[in-house]
């Protein structure tokens, strides 16, 4: 009887300090994994280090690596993509290669799905090696992102560390948007899902990719791909300014008719309010902007990406069809 075939799939950019480290843990735990093979599929997003080099040393003494090279960065959600793509596994794991995803949980996420759940979440009980600043806004971003995504809700503290099914595989790979949020659309396609909690590790080695710049951008990302609610906050927002103003506006005619003395002429007032709506109006041209831009780069219909090398893990033990 064949084996099941386990893949892992892991993104990775400039790693060339953690890479054979991670690639030679994963094999040392998946080799005692009972009644599965496994594949490591790791995918260089574009690394500008000796991630490539080491990757191919590895991929000679190591014959369970899957090795796929984008032609340039293309960002983690599109390499989380590509890696969903040329995973063969009936069950994929998608986790980071900095070893902050505690492998050690593995076993535990495949006895969640022999149990006959699709999706497994790893959730974050603890965040070593995070800022306070860094672990508070991604719990607001959690927070906001559920309140305004309508049916798709996001389970708080989980990343991109989960288990996928076959079926749940290929669901996610008809979704073909150019801006991906992946933690949101594995919400989006549904199938029985439950979590697992793990202690997230500090970093084992190099520096983290995500500053807090790429962290404004990919809540943007997430948000603007989801819902339509920044849209309608503009609006309310917008309401809100008129009403203050028509308020304003009364009480300066009150002020007029009753000649009261403390009305003043100048242009500090309207200095004032001209400032606070020409601002209002900014910000909406901006969350307008988004969505237009989305739109334009979605009717552009390009490739996703684009694979530089490919090296696929033959599964001696699979049977030809």
């Amino acid at each position: 009887m064949d084996k099941k075939l386990l893949s892992i799939v892991a993104p990775a950019y400039n790693e060339e300090e953690v890479i054979e480290t991670f690639c030679t843990t994963i094999s040392d735990l998946c080799a005692k994994i009972t009644g599965y093979d496994y594949e490591i599929v790791i995918i260089n997003d574009g690394s500008s280090d000796k991630t490539e080099s080491i990757m191919h040393r590895i991929q000679q003494e190591n014959s369970h690596i899957t090795y796929v090279s984008l032609s340039r960065n293309f960002g983690h959600e599109i390499a989380v993509t590509a890696g969903l793509d040329h995973a063969k596994g009936d069950i994929v794991i998608l986790m980071d290669a900095d070893l902050q995803d505690t492998p050690s949980i593995i076993p535990e996420m495949i006895a969640k799905y022999e149990e006959g759940y699709d999706i497994v979440n790893a959730k974050r009980s603890t965040r070593d090696g995070e800022t306070f600043l860094k672990k508070f806004t991604a719990k607001a971003f959690y927070k906001v992102f559920s309140a305004s995504s309508g049916k798709v809700k996001m389970p708080e503290n989980v990343g991109n560390y989960r288990l996928v099914s076959r079926r749940a595989v290929e669901s996610f790979k008809e979704l073909r948007e150019t801006h991906r949020f992946a933690r949101g659309l594995f919400c989006w396609i549904g199938f029985p899902t439950t979590e697992i909690e793990f202690a997230r590790e500090a970093r084992f080695a190099g520096k983290t990719k995500y500053n807090y710049k790429t962290m404004i951008n990919y809540a943007i990302e997430g948000l603007t791909s989801f819902t339509v609610a920044p849209l309608r906050w503009a609006t309310y927002a917008g309401c809100l300014a008129i009403l203050f103003a028509i308020c304003y506006t009364i009480y300066v005619l009150f002020m007029v008719f009753t000649n009261d003395p403390n009305l003043q002429p100048g242009w500090s007032s309207m200095t004032i309010i001209m400032l606070f709506f020409g601002s209002l109006q900014l910000i909406f041209l901006g969350v307008i902007g988004e969505y237009l831009g989305r739109i334009f780069n979605e009717t552009k219909n390009r490739p996703l990406y684009f694979i530089k090398e490919y090296s696929p893990y033959y599964n001696p033990n699979k049977k030809p069809q």
